[in-house]
């Protein structure tokens, strides 16, 4: 089982050129096919796509990950607000300070979630891949929180 504590935070350090992820006064569209999962963190972390802005600058983005089956995303937060919308399969999403199952709750394909800033939470993608698609206003980042002793 892949366990991954702050994968969004690399992703969002990995250098990517601006020009690639500049907001446009044009349309943007990508077909399916055309959007590029990179395993950008390395092996054993998940594949990720940015579709639209720059994380790490102001202004809005869109990101979109593949999770693995039997990937975890252990307790971190987030300093801005976002929203995500479970493309395909079951997101198990808990929150709390904690990994905690008995606080994961199932969302399947379809759901739509919030996350208010600094909301501490965590997730799995404990029967199979899932996929999810983020939409936020950066800057953003990734805070892992460290487990209790």
């Amino acid at each position: 089982m892949q366990v991954h504590r702050t994968w969004l935070a690399a992703v969002l350090s990995t250098g990517i050129a601006a020009s690639s992820l500049a907001q446009s006064t044009e349309p943007i569209a990508k077909l399916p096919g055309e959007i590029e999962y990179k395993p950008l963190l390395g092996p054993g972390t998940p594949p990720v796509a940015l579709l639209y802005g720059d994380p790490r600058k102001q202004g809005l983005y869109v990101v979109r990950a593949r999770f693995p089956p039997g990937f975890k995303i252990m307790p971190h937060f987030h300093p801005d607000e976002r929203t995500a919308v479970i493309l395909s399969g079951t997101l198990y999403f808990g929150v709390g300070e904690q990994w905690d199952e008995s606080k994961l709750r199932a969302y399947p394909a379809g759901t739509f979630l919030s996350e208010p800033p600094k909301l501490p939470h965590f997730a799995w993608a404990k029967d199979g891949e899932v996929i999810i698609h983020v939409t936020g206003v950066g800057p953003s980042g990734t805070t892992a929180i460290p487990p209790k002793k």
